[in-house]
């Protein structure tokens, strides 16, 4: 029922993690084709898509363009982008095929977003991205997205864009096509840890605000890192 597309670039590390979280699914037929659309890795990352069953393409580096080149490669009615660095909360599946079931088809749906760290920093991140959403209908691409094969390409599908890709198909899609589900997506932390919680936290979100204040997606590659 579902095709799983992953944007990779070197993301041996985390990519395992990604086929563990969505292995149920896959067992139980509501993942029934995973596609990894490679940018160029130079690490194993193809290799362990093999190996786990995946379909490997090789696309454009750009988050954008891989998620759109995958998505033509797919075959199913349900189409589910996740991040190479995100995996899914155990249970997610009973969230997603209920969301499937009860008419989803003109809507699409996040999960809640959750950072695989502990203590009080990255909780207050979670809480101000369940705020984001709850008030803006806002999810990020780290918080995955499951949409039908119609409405995907009723509104056009991923742009060719290096950045800002996810908000973009969001606000096309409008808030009132926005579901959030109980379920988490649970991304690396990584980032944080190493630039630091308060710096990245104002890097993605001064991207955000140039990119809706009409600053080309090209042109906030380089600051975003």
């Amino acid at each position: 029922m579902i095709s799983v597309v992953i944007p990779t670039l070197n993301a041996a590390q985390h990519l395992p993690s990604v086929f563990l979280s969505i292995s149920r699914a896959a067992i139980d037929g509501l993942v029934t084709e995973v596609i990894v659309s490679d940018g160029g890795s130079s690490d194993e990352t193809c290799s362990i898509a093999e190996h786990a069953g995946a379909k490997v393409l090789t696309s454009p580096q750009g988050r954008g363009s891989q998620l759109r080149n995958g998505a033509i490669s797919a075959r199913k009615p349900w189409l589910l982008f996740l991040h190479a660095d995100t995996q899914l909360q155990e249970g997610w599946e009973e969230d997603a095929s209920s969301f499937i079931k009860n008419g989803g088809k003109e809507c699409a749906a996040a999960f809640r977003f959750r950072l695989a760290d502990t203590g009080f920093r990255p909780r207050s991140i979670e809480a101000f991205a369940a705020m984001r959403c709850r008030l803006m209908r806002l999810p990020y691409g780290d918080q995955g997205l499951l949409i039908s094969r119609a409405l995907y390409d009723k509104i056009g599908g991923f742009g060719d864009l290096p950045l800002m890709e996810d908000v973009d198909i969001v606000r096309r899609l409008g808030r009132r096509r926005i579901s959030i589900l109980k379920a988490a997506a649970i991304t690396s932390a990584e980032r944080y840890v190493r630039e630091g919680y308060l710096k990245r936290s104002l890097r993605n979100l001064s991207c955000l605000g140039l990119y809706l204040a009409g600053v080309a997606p090209q042109r906030l590659l380089r600051f975003y890192g």
